[in-house]
């Protein structure tokens, strides 16, 4: 049993873990105290076990399943695999193909989304997701999968969730959105001239009112940078878990937890080196929006 918390890497697996089963332990009315006496551990172990400060142990899942009344068995077969697999740090989301049950479940985007402190976009083709317009989203989400469109119903889960993280983050302010986009984003007239001079008014809008969301520009002419190889979404997560990054594609996503420092330090050079401040990089925009 690791005694430092140095000697287990707290990664995004583990925590999905803690979290499910900590809410079997609470939706059963069951104390800390008590579960941690069944399981003949210290109740402080039990805690850390939750946490994902520490790794749950395979026979420990399985006696607390037991425990919780769990029979279910694809639910009990991952969690116990998500136990086996706490220590993995990276992982390939491919739509529509789920994970292998041996690996264990991993949480979607959005649980993690949910859970960071911050969240540092760079993109250079298009404006992130939670500042788009509805006009601007729709085009986005027709067009970004050519060779596999998104049915009805997709797209309108994807719209109403896209329209619950915007407004999480207008209402609370508690999560901060750093955004670093190139300027040619700002001239593609995705929907139409009209529509994108509705969103450039939207943008400048959002981070006129909202000190949480701050948006930065890379000039055309900007030569060589960290961001060429393409864009990325880092979430910065509570301590003590790590950061992590996005890497989006056209068959689903790469999520990365080692190596994530990497895009970290790429980012904050974008963001303070290469692109625009934040007043120069508003008035550029409004100066394209008065253009169309």
């Amino acid at each position: 049993m690791p005694t430092k918390r140095s000697e287990f890497d707290q990664t995004i697996r583990a925590q999905f873990l803690g979290v499910r089963m900590r809410k079997l332990r609470d939706d059963r009315g069951l104390t800390l105290k008590y579960v941690a006496s069944y399981l003949g551990v210290e109740f402080s172990t039990l805690a850390r076990y939750e946490r994902a400060e520490w790794p749950f142990r395979r026979d420990h899942v399985a006696g607390l399943l037991d425990m919780y009344a769990v029979y279910d068995e694809r639910e009990r077969e991952e969690l116990v695999a998500l136990a086996a697999n706490a220590g993995r740090a990276n992982h390939w989301y491919r739509n529509g193909v789920e994970p292998e049950t041996k690996q264990g479940p991993m949480p979607d985007r959005w649980w993690i989304h949910d859970r960071a402190e911050e969240i540092c976009v760079y993109n250079p083709t298009v404006l992130p997701e939670w500042v788009q317009t509805a006009a601007y989203l729709d085009e986005v989400l027709a067009r970004v999968r050519p060779h596999k469109p998104l049915s009805p119903n997709e797209g309108n889960k994807r719209a109403h969730d896209i329209a619950l993280r915007a407004k999480a983050l207008t209402s609370s302010g508690d999560v901060r959105l750093h955004m670093v986009v190139d300027e040619r984003v700002l001239r593609r007239p995705i929907a139409g001239r009209a529509a994108l001079k509705a969103q450039l008014e939207h943008l400048v809008t959002l981070v006129r009112n909202h000190p949480n969301i701050d948006i930065r520009i890379v000039p055309e002419q900007t030569s060589a940078h960290p961001g060429l190889l393409g864009g990325f979404t880092l979430y910065r997560m509570p301590q003590p878990y790590p950061e992590v990054v996005f890497v989006d594609h056209i068959g689903g996503a790469l999520l990365i937890e080692a190596g994530a420092e990497e895009y970290s330090k790429a980012f904050n050079a974008l963001a303070t080196e290469v692109a625009d401040g934040d007043t120069e990089s508003i008035a550029l925009i409004n100066e394209i929006r008065e253009e169309l």
